[in-house]
């Protein structure tokens, strides 16, 4: 089945020029205009991804996306905000209540259609069966599933693909930039302040209140998994 996008917007003709562009590129659509309508048409319809304005009547995006980032049925749905506010603090704001993405009004089609795609791919559950593990860390990637000292540890589609790559290389020091490329893609303009927000959400989501932190900041360099605590403290993100 084709996968289904959700359109929160309140201006009409976007919503029917976003309409157009995902059903002409094969998407089934569907739409609310209004924060709390929102809501109920993610419950009503379950949506693949939700291209979410920040702007909106009766509930902002912003509420709108914290609110869904708290349901179970739609805490692991991909969230694309899309607004008019382009300040890096709106971004980070954006990016810290749980959409994956962010895209700045006026954008071209094209190159939200690659961001819509870019998220259904990493969204996607793991093909290659098999797991990884890292001091008391596991991850099956058959279930799309991570628990740390057996505890199960809930992580969003960015996250997981994030957790993932350093997973499969420990102890590598890899830059924000060669972050977004293995795990938002060669393709696809992600701001590097990008990646220090989602390992933000990694850490909180990893690190229970007696658990040691295992991603290492190295200022100037970028990140890596290392469990070493001599290399522990060099930054944090």
């Amino acid at each position: 089945m084709k996968p289904l996008v959700m359109i929160v917007e309140d201006e009409s003709a976007l919503m029917t020029m976003l309409r157009y562009n995902l059903e002409k590129d094969g998407f089934r659509v569907c739409e609310a205009s209004d924060g709390e309508e929102a809501l109920t048409v993610v419950e009503e319809n379950n949506p693949d991804l939700i291209l979410l304005d920040w702007m909106l009547p009766m509930m902002s995006g912003i509420e709108v996306c914290r609110q869904l980032r708290r349901r179970p049925q739609s805490r692991d749905v991909p969230i694309i905000m899309i607004t008019a506010r382009g300040e890096e603090q709106d971004k980070i704001r954006g990016l810290n209540v749980g959409a994956d993405d962010y895209l700045t009004k006026p954008f071209s089609m094209p190159e939200l259609m690659a961001r819509v795609r870019a998220l259904l791919r990493r969204a996607q559950p793991a093909t290659n069966k098999g797991s990884l593990g890292f001091e008391d860390i596991s991850m099956d990637l058959t279930a799309h599933r991570v628990t740390r000292g057996g505890r199960y540890v809930h992580l969003g589609p960015t996250e997981f693909r994030l957790l993932q790559f350093l997973m499969e290389h420990p102890g590598c020091v890899f830059s924000r930039e060669e972050l977004l490329n293995a795990v938002w893609g060669p393709d696809i303009y992600v701001e590097p302040r990008t990646v220090d927000v989602h390992i933000r959400r990694l850490r909180k989501a990893l690190n229970g209140e007696t658990e040691s932190d295992l991603i290492r900041t190295v200022r100037a360099a970028g990140y890596a998994l290392d469990a070493d605590p001599a290399l522990q403290g060099s930054g944090a993100a």
